[in-house]
């Protein structure tokens, strides 16, 4: 039933669509990226993570569209091909605890969730982090956490964490979040300040504190918002 709309629209159909081209994307940026295509795991979360019911109920006819929604408040939710591909970036395994930066609407937490044993996520604007806390919950993710906080602070009681993907721009990497990721974790993380060319970077941390980073694409994201 949850495939449903309240109309009684099923959305299978366009979900498979999407996840279809998806993986074509996949196919034309994997010199850039490094994946040919989607993983299985991050593949079965894509076809089964039901944006539809994430989004505003005006926006549901345009949910599995391979582009980014506005989710109110200056927002946006992502590309599904961002989504997928910032996953498949951390290289998730069944047993990590991933911290996301940026709520919005939920979706990336919840293809996150679809993956991984416990996900953390942060949104710094209330009414999206209350609305999204509120559908995931509805959808059954019960190992997702949303804090209303300052995600350039992330979130120390919970850390170290495997992986992190900060869903917003930045004009540089946050060092709380650097340190907040395990030896061997990795970030995702758009980086690029107003009026600058937007790069989303893939960081590895090393044993010694260090990081290893690497540029995957040209990207649009909105703005990382600074707490108070």
């Amino acid at each position: 039933m949850f495939g449903f709309t309240a109309d009684g629209q099923d959305f299978a159909k366009e979900r498979a669509r999407m996840v279809a081209e998806v993986d074509a994307m996949y196919a034309e940026t994997r010199s850039e990226t490094g994946f040919a295509r989607m993983s299985p795991a991050v593949r079965a979360a894509m076809g089964k993570v039901e944006r539809h019911r994430l989004v505003a109920s005006s926006e549901a006819s345009r949910a599995y569209r391979n582009h980014p929604l506005p989710i109110g408040s200056g927002q946006t939710i992502s590309q599904p091909y961002i989504v997928a591909l910032s996953t498949d970036l951390l290289v998730p395994k069944p047993t990590d605890v991933v911290l996301e930066v940026g709520t919005g609407s939920g979706y990336q937490a919840a293809v996150l969730a679809e993956v991984v044993s416990r996900v953390y996520s942060i949104e710094i604007i209330e009414s999206l982090g209350r609305t999204a806390a509120k559908r995931l919950e509805a959808l059954g993710y019960g190992n997702i956490e949303v804090q209303i906080g300052d995600g350039y602070a992330g979130w120390p009681e919970k850390a170290p964490f495997d992986g992190i993907v900060v869903t917003a721009a930045a004009p540089r990497v946050p060092q709380p979040l650097v340190d907040q990721l395990k030896p061997g974790g990795r970030m995702v993380i758009p980086v690029g300040g107003a009026g600058d060319i937007q790069y989303l970077k893939l960081l590895t941390k090393r044993t010694d504190g260090g990081v290893d980073e690497k540029r995957v694409l040209p990207v649009r994201f909105v703005p990382l918002v600074p707490g108070k």
